[in-house]
């Protein structure tokens, strides 16, 4: 079987789950899955849309990742960048790859997250 990624990792604060539940699934489109009950007592969440899994863990030294971040390639790509504009997220389009369609956004708790058009994504 080839490698394939499993899971992102993203850190958040303790108790902003809530905060994050709205970013991820009302506006992302992802749903929540289970996580296993030793690991639930830690917090944070973990999500699922597709194949791609995000997973984030509360650390009490929370710093946000301002450089590092996940890249999720979007079908619906202009379609979430009106749900996030119009919820109020800083949409920022980057032109620096010829013929790519992205941008990047903050999570609420400011973790940075690549958005690309899957459409525009050289095969």
């Amino acid at each position: 079987m080839p490698w394939q990624l499993d899971h992102v990792q993203l850190a958040i604060p303790p108790g902003e789950e809530g905060r994050c539940d709205e970013f991820y699934i009302a506006l992302l489109g992802f749903r929540t899955i289970e996580k296993p009950p030793l690991l639930a007592k830690r917090g944070g969440r973990w999500y699922q849309r597709g194949d791609v899994t995000v997973h984030l863990g509360v650390e009490d030294d929370f710093r946000p990742a301002k450089k590092a971040h996940p890249a999720f390639a979007v079908d619906d790509y202009d379609q979430l960048l009106v749900r996030l504009r119009v919820a109020g997220v800083d949409v920022r389009p980057d032109h620096s790859i010829p013929g790519t369609t992205r941008c990047y956004v903050d999570d609420p708790v400011g973790n940075r997250l690549e958005l690309l058009d899957a459409s525009s994504i050289p095969s």
